[in-house]
């Protein structure tokens, strides 16, 4: 039977000993490598029984289990931050920067309501319009799109400038004086839709706006009715035109389906776009404190519980005079892969716990307990 090699009993740690080397020529990790493999062995039962492992392996392991601390503390980090961190530079490492909440993401994702409500937003509005032509009721999207080049079904009409001049123009406040008599010329010069006065009679403004609805709705029901209608891309206006209309023409805004379309994707070369861009690197070993390293140390152990088991499968009987000795490799694999899990469900609970809506909860019912505890205070009466 071949010799099994089991640890010796100590070791003595040179960069190169990794199998990736990321944090070989960090000194507080060369002086915890030769820690954590004794650590590992003592724990694994030597110098009782034999160890089937060797520092390599520890070295191995100890790496593995640093790297698997950063990533998911980065994975954190990325999950808390990444709103405000999308769009930034990819040029510099954030594994030492403070990410400070920003509004720009919020700005960006909100400009499709600006869009939509015509009062911003990233897609641009264009306009068209239509000639008149007596007695002629209906125009053709279509046919506009057609004759300016646009691909069937890309246009999206958002106003149509069909409408009588709005009421504020009709509208002419009773309640105001100059004590001049000039007032009448107000309306001559195209500014009835503004107050000359220096002295006012306040009234709600409710009773402005109703005497403004009223003057609308009398326009639609006494006065001819300017309106239209949109049906299958076709345009529909109210009233006919007539032959004093001949060549004016009707403006409407619009925009390019497409241009929305586009809009959603930009092309951002040297930017986060995804979580597999932020810039996170490996962490420096020197930097983690002492209650990430004993986390690192345990899932070390783990690992190494682990590996043990899978060579003890191998040499699965041990023969000695007269019988043969069982190992243990089942207990060992289902005792890490259970350690493993614990340990990573031990630390993602401690980092939701300090993540910033976790600590403003807390800060809060901190808040609600104090005042509480204040209410209880006796109030003293004081007599002058």
């Amino acid at each position: 039977m071949a010799n099994i090699p089991i640890w010796p009993g100590s070791s003595s740690f040179t960069p190169g000993d990794t199998p990736r080397g990321l944090y070989d020529t960090d000194t507080d990790f060369q002086t915890d490598a030769d820690k954590v493999s004794n650590f590992c062995a003592r724990r694994l039962g030597y110098p009782l029984v034999d160890i089937e492992l060797q520092d390599l392996n520890f070295y191995t392991a100890f790496e593995e289990a640093v790297t698997t601390y950063g990533n998911e503390l980065y994975a954190y980090k990325i999950r808390e931050d990444y709103l405000s961190l999308e769009g930034a530079p990819t040029s510099s490492t954030l594994n030492n920067s403070l990410a400070t909440p920003s509004l720009g993401p919020i700005i960006r994702l909100s400009e499709q309501y600006g869009t939509e409500a015509g009062v911003g937003g990233n897609v641009d509005y264009r306009t068209g319009s239509f000639v008149l032509t007596s007695s002629v009721q209906d125009y053709d999207f279509e046919e506009f799109a057609l004759a300016n080049g646009i691909e069937q079904g890309d246009m999206e009409i958002r106003k149509v400038f069909y409408e009588a001049s709005p009421a504020i123009e009709r509208f002419y406040d009773p309640f105001a004086g100059t004590g001049y008599g000039f007032v009448g010329l107000m309306d001559s010069f195209g500014f009835g839709g503004f107050s000359p006065a220096v002295q006012f009679l306040m009234m709600p403004l409710s009773f402005d706006m109703g005497r403004m609805q009223q003057i609308e709705m009398a326009d639609q029901v006494r006065r001819s009715n300017y309106t239209f209608q949109i049906r299958n891309n076709k345009l529909k206006i109210f009233p006919i035109p007539k032959s004093g209309d001949e060549g004016s023409k009707l403006f409407f805004e619009y925009i390019l389906k497409s241009s929305r379309l586009a809009t959603s994707t930009s092309p951002s070369p040297g930017n986060i776009t995804n979580v597999s861009n932020v810039p996170y690197t490996n962490p420096v070993y020197t930097q983690i404190n002492s209650v990430g390293r004993q986390w690192i140390f345990e899932y070390t152990l783990a690992l190494s519980k682990e590996m043990l088991g899978y060579v003890r499968g191998k040499y699965s009987t041990i023969p000695i005079p007269d019988s043969n000795v069982t190992l243990n490799q089942s207990d060992l694999i289902a005792a890490a892969t259970s350690e493993k899990n614990a340990l990573i469900e031990k630390l993602r609970g401690y980092f939701d716990e300090t993540s910033r809506k976790s600590l403003l909860e807390r800060k809060s019912q901190e808040g609600d307990f104090k005042q509480q505890e204040l209410n209880k205070v006796p109030m003293t009466i004081f007599i002058g």
